[in-house]
């Protein structure tokens, strides 16, 4: 039966998603951020609240005078604050009854999430209590309909035995701290209401408390142009000595007062107990979903970070409580923002619409990560450049650990972090100095992936570089030097069944160092060829090193060629430009993937020809130092560029 509820509630849900999709757009659904307008509701309610008490008298025969001057005299001010204050009451709580009905359809409430479940339920029932109360206090005749019967309601359980309703048949039993009391509830109790909401949103992993901007103006005004057109206004004072004939009656917070009236009080205080009772016990009741007992891992590239997955947790929220950039908007499968690729594993895409996924995406292994669910351990692949988008560059502040001189024009830099502190990169990534004015070098990492507080560099001298100028001439070992990373994708594509073959050139051996040692380590068997173009032999600045690996692991060769070469070499080896080696031993790179790094001549001139002798587009992988002005590959070549290492 509850399954049959959550599907067909899903079914509207959907429906009208689509319909305010192509009303608002997927970037400004209200129904994707239900719960961050609540909290702006919230906001809109205390603002105007904080406006309207320093008007208000609390005193019997102060209080509805001074409603009625700050609604008639200030109605320009005044009246529309307090016609915002109601309107923004009644948005509040159909937000949040729409939030937790969303979530509850969507079977979002059981295991972790019973928390924010339960919270919300409590948060709702502290709105409907502030907003009763404040109901209370024009002290018109709306205001004597609910507090007398609130007291018959409250009288109906035999705690009271109608003790309460008795203040309220005289007129002399209300006094001054009657008003008194009910102000200090009315401050007391939206207290409460913001604690709460701290406490529900701070188990969500990126919790949004603020609704898109444009989304946010557009309610506001939707607001005030409601209070304008049918402002708020009291229904005359209270009287004891009469009965309010008829009333307008609030149909967010005052729906179910006619039961008490009708003398179904005890009815009533069985519906919100009951419905209290199974809503706050929803999250263990059956059906359990499967694999509930389980937990998971999930790796993400490019990063390689390792997260656990709980049962039932989509992997954005996985991710995002392991501090993971990923990219996310809606949360509700409506945007398409967080869309990945599942490259080993198996999950559970959840609903979402076609719009944000389509089926051809979806065939191709793409799931959206807010309503996607590992169902074993997963390996995901983000789009390209998505995990920038979420989040800044950390930076760091690093000293020199140590310089040392690995050919005539190549140093390493080494980099200590602080005590206690690392950074996590992938193998391929690089990094970004930043120098005095905001100026960035960048350069890649040279060990394969993983969390360290050392970093090795390979820096090449340019001629007039600022950077590289002072690491060979002035730059001293306990010297601060401040980065920010790890940035780029230039990583592994893992796991694959094809050759891997790795160009670098000059100091593009740096990342392919990297990427190489990452491969020796993951234990990949498949062949793995790494050609190394320079200029000079002078330039192999760590020439013993793939020799080592070709003796060490029988899978890989290493190719070394000269540009180049001049009688002093005395070279025998392969000559001429790089990537042509790799054409005459390839004539078909089918079936092969490429791993290429270097100046942006080289990569612009290598990738047209690879992809020209059968190599996929979509396995050429390229990292190519651009200069500092912002020159780029040309339209053919599917270059990756970033800022040269060592411009000027």
């Amino acid at each position: 039966m509850l399954n049959l509820i959550h599907a067909a509630g899903r079914r509207v849900f959907l429906v009208l998603d689509r319909v305010f999709n192509r009303v608002f757009g997927e970037a400004l659904n209200p129904l994707y951020y239900l719960g961050a307008i609540s909290y702006f509701m919230f906001w809109v309610v205390l603002v105007s609240g904080f406006y309207v008490y320093v008007f208000y008298d609390t005193g019997v025969e102060t209080t509805y005078a001074s409603v009625e001057r700050l609604t008639h005299a200030q109605w320009y001010a005044g009246g529309v604050m307090r016609s915002l204050h109601r309107y923004a009451s009644d948005a509040m709580v159909l937000t949040m009854v729409l939030h937790l009905a969303r979530h509850f359809v969507f079977d979002h409430y059981r295991g972790f999430r019973a928390f924010s479940w339960i919270t919300g339920v409590i948060l709702l029932w502290l709105t409907m209590a502030s907003g009763v109360n404040g109901y209370m206090l024009p002290w018109d005749r709306l205001a004597q309909y609910v507090v007398v019967t609130t007291a018959e309601w409250f009288d109906a359980l035999p705690v009271f035995r109608g003790t309460l309703v008795r203040n309220f048949i005289l007129p002399e039993a209300v006094s001054d701290r009657f008003f008194s009391l009910l102000s200090f509830l009315h401050i007391g109790i939206p207290l409460a209401v913001l604690a709460a909401l701290w406490i529900h949103t701070q188990r969500v992993p990126r919790a949004r408390t603020n609704p898109p901007k444009p989304l946010a103006l557009g309610l506001l005004a939707m607001l005030l142009a409601l209070s304008a057109i049918r402002p708020a206004v009291s229904q005359g004072p209270a009287d004891f000595a009469t009965l309010p004939a008829t009333i307008d009656l609030d149909s967010f917070y005052l729906i179910a007062y006619p039961l008490v009236t009708e003398g179904a009080a005890l009815t009533l205080w069985a519906l919100a107990g009951g419905g209290t009772l199974l809503f706050l016990l929803l999250p263990w009741l059956p059906p359990v979903r499967r694999g509930a007992a389980r937990a998971w891992k999930m790796n993400v590239h490019p990063g390689r970070r390792s997260v656990p997955v709980r049962a039932g947790e989509t992997l954005l929220d996985a991710g995002l409580r392991a501090q993971v950039a990923l990219p996310f908007e809606c949360r509700s499968g409506g945007c398409g923002v967080c869309r990945a690729t599942v490259l080993a594993g198996e999950v559970d895409p959840g609903v979402y619409q076609k719009s944000a996924l389509p089926d051809d995406a979806r065939a191709r292994g793409q799931v959206l990560l807010c309503c996607a669910c590992a169902l074993s351990d997963v390996e995901i692949e983000l789009e390209e450049g998505a995990a920038l988008r979420e989040s800044a560059v950390p930076v760091y502040e690093a000293k020199v650990a140590r310089l040392e001189r690995l050919a005539p024009d190549v140093v390493l830099l080494e980099l200590a972090l602080p005590a206690g502190q690392t950074i996590e990169y992938e193998a391929g990534q690089y990094l970004n100095i930043l120098l005095e004015d905001g100026a960035r070098r960048s350069y890649s990492f040279t060990a394969p992936s993983g969390a360290t507080d050392r970093i090795e560099l390979h820096v090449r001298r340019v001629p007039g570089g600022r950077f590289t100028t002072r690491v060979f001439e002035s730059l001293k070992v306990g010297e601060k030097l401040r980065f920010e990373g790890p940035l780029g994708e230039f990583v592994l594509r893992e796991p694959s069944e094809r050759p891997l073959i790795f160009v670098a050139g000059a100091t593009g051996f740096a990342p392919v160092k990297s990427l190489l040692e990452q491969a020796f380590r993951m234990g990949i068997t498949r062949p793995l060829y790494l050609y190394w173009g320079v200029r000079k032999r002078r330039d192999f600045y760590l020439f013993d090193l793939p020799q080592r690996w070709a003796e060490q692991h029988p899978n890989f060769r290493f190719v070394p060629v000269l540009s180049e070469p001049g009688p002093d070499d005395e070279w025998t080896g392969r000559t001429g430009f790089v990537h042509e080696a790799i054409l005459a031993d390839f004539p078909d790179l089918s079936g092969h993937s490429v791993y290429a790094c270097g100046s942006l001549n080289m990569v612009a001139a290598a990738v047209p020809d690879f992809i020209a002798h059968g190599l996929d587009e979509t396995q050429c992988f390229s990292d190519a130092f651009t200069p500092q002005s912002g020159a780029s590959a040309p339209a053919a070549a599917p270059v990756a560029a970033r800022p040269q290492p060592a411009s000027p």
